[in-house]
């Protein structure tokens, strides 16, 4: 059925219609569509005259087995060592014939959204729509064509302003598309279409060791070598979509490479891992969305001690991300944490910030903290442009950008590169290449994790969590009290999660040259 209009009023017309008494709606985390469902039952709530309204049912699709989130440990090592079961997914029945006269709805015209877009004006600027579009990538060609010094060193732009990709993910020389493609578009790397086609491209996706002769399969097996950025990489950036938008659930992805597991190992599952690399990768990709969307929906429902400040969840590409926003008037605000850190550690200045007259935000980055750690590539260039979305989307408007540690680095590159979003930049204990021209560590597509970092960030994160203690200690030697069981915990949490990563060695290694040479300025400072 295609409705066409805003939630509130669509879902009046149609309890009207078919004189529903029970409305069942999805459990959602992101703050957004919280938002939608508490004005649809707003607007139900009004609209109800003596009779009792519809009643609001919310269900979601559990993954694990847990009772009740509080029981839910803090520490995703913690929660490993329950051992949960995964709950097998209900496949579905034949629904019965609808024996309701409705109107299904057409499918609406561009000539229609448009007039919808007239009636329903968004708060965004129409240049910064345009510039969501533009890739950070681009934004500095755009720049080297412009003047020739290198905003980032080692971007490898050529002297025509074109970047030099030696390895694209897509090549234009490719055969002619199969007829029964799981990929939206041929240039695209989306799987999408109905359950049927998605779980077609998982079965050839699980069996990439096998090989095939058909040929949807064969264009899976190239789409997931060029997507392979790193091991294992490839299933999210395939299938991401297709699990946000509901088309496959997590529970079904894990179903079916267990089940193909079992086929591989004469119907058991070996102690000792997994026997193919896809699988491998599905289920570890479904067990961490799980994970921060379990984080997520916990942070939305339960109060989590005396430092806990009200989260909001916003999703960016598909990710969930944490932030927290003080204030109704004054000049917009944005607060962005260092290396290691989350936006907790602005805990004591928010609301002191907000209280001056002032609206402000703050925010996790994407693989810090409680916010999603997919398994991507992590560049500043791909943190800056979550920094330049988070200011389009969510704030609507330019802010006055403060970046800590590494965090001043991400927010210099977005007021270097979209000026018209940043009033003003402030840098505390900045680290990162801020000056055009000093860069030490040069910019690559491809970011392949060689074996001897592989075993240095390793190395380097059991000295971390065997230091980190005294190390913060160090750093407050004026206010001891701010090093509390609280602060050292959450770290503590947050490395044993970049174990399970590997993001962002280069950092790691900054971090750890850092305490060495006693260079304060990547060390997160909560007060200042």
């Amino acid at each position: 059925m295609i409705r066409f209009g805003s939630a509130e009023s669509v879902i009046q017309e149609l309890i009207t219609e078919v004189k529903a008494t029970t409305i069942f709606a999805e459990e959602e985390v992101e703050y957004n569509l919280c938002g939608m469902m508490d004005i649809v039952k707003e607007t139900l709530t009004t609209a109800s005259t003596a009779e009792a309204g519809p009643r609001i049912v919310i269900w979601n699709t559990p993954f694990y087995d847990i009772k009740n989130l509080k029981d839910l440990p803090a520490s995703h090592r913690d929660f490993k060592k329950l051992k949960l079961p995964v709950v097998v997914p209900l496949f579905p029945e034949k629904l019965p014939d609808l024996e309701i006269d409705l109107a299904w709805g057409p499918l609406p015209t561009l000539k229609d959204l448009k007039k919808f877009l007239d009636d329903h004006p968004v708060e965004l600027k129409n240049k910064w729509t345009s510039t969501k579009k533009v890739s950070v990538q681009n934004s500095l060609q755009k720049y080297q064509v412009a003047a020739p010094v290198h905003l980032i060193e080692g971007l490898e732009i050529s002297k025509s302003g074109k970047s030099n990709k030696k390895n694209s993910n897509y090549k234009h020389a490719q055969t002619r598309r199969p007829k029964t493609s799981v990929f939206l578009t041929q240039q695209g790397n989306m799987v999408g279409g109905g359950t049927n086609l998605v779980l077609n491209g998982l079965a050839a996706y699980l069996r990439y060791l096998e090989g095939t002769s058909r040929d949807d399969w064969q264009e899976m097996h190239e789409k997931l070598r060029n997507t392979e950025s790193r091991e294992g990489a490839s299933f999210g950036a395939l299938f991401g979509p297709a699990l946000c938008l509901g088309i496959i659930s997590r529970r079904r992805v894990h179903y079916e490479a267990i089940k193909y597991e079992k086929e591989r190992n004469g119907g058991f599952l070996s102690p000792f891992g997994y026997s193919a690399a896809t699988v491998i990768a599905a289920v570890d990709t479904v067990c961490s969305m799980e994970w921060y969307w379990l984080m997520a929906l916990k942070s939305q429902t339960i109060d989590e001690g005396i430092y806990s400040i009200p989260i909001r969840i916003w999703r960016w590409n598909g990710y969930l991300i944490q932030y927290t926003v003080a204030g109704h008037e004054g000049a917009a605000i944005l607060l962005v944490h260092g290396f290691g850190a989350f936006l907790e550690h602005y805990r004591d200045n928010i609301n002191s910030i907000a209280e001056g007259g002032n609206r402000v935000w703050a925010i996790t980055l994407l693989g810090f903290g409680k916010s999603e750690k997919p398994n991507v590539v992590y560049t500043e260039l791909m943190w800056a442009e979550l920094l330049r979305d988070f200011i389009i989307e969510v704030v609507g408007e330019p802010v006055h950008v403060v970046g800590n540690s590494i965090g001043g680095y991400f927010v210099s590159i977005v007021a270097g590169l979209w000026p018209a979003l940043a009033k003003s930049v402030v840098l505390i204990n900045t680290a990162g290449n801020v000056v055009p021209g000093y860069s030490s560590v040069p910019y690559s597509q491809e970011r392949q994790t060689s074996g001897a970092a592989w075993l240095g960030a390793r190395l380097l994160l059991l000295y971390l969590r065997s230091t980190i203690r005294n190390t913060v200690k160090n750093f407050y030697p004026f206010k001891t009290d701010r090093a509390d069981d609280w602060l050292t915990n959450e770290m503590l949490r947050a490395v044993s999660l970049f174990r399970k990563i590997y993001y962002s060695i280069a950092f790691m290694f900054m971090l750890f040259f850092s305490n060495v040479m006693g260079d304060k300025s990547l060390i997160p400072c909560p007060e200042f």
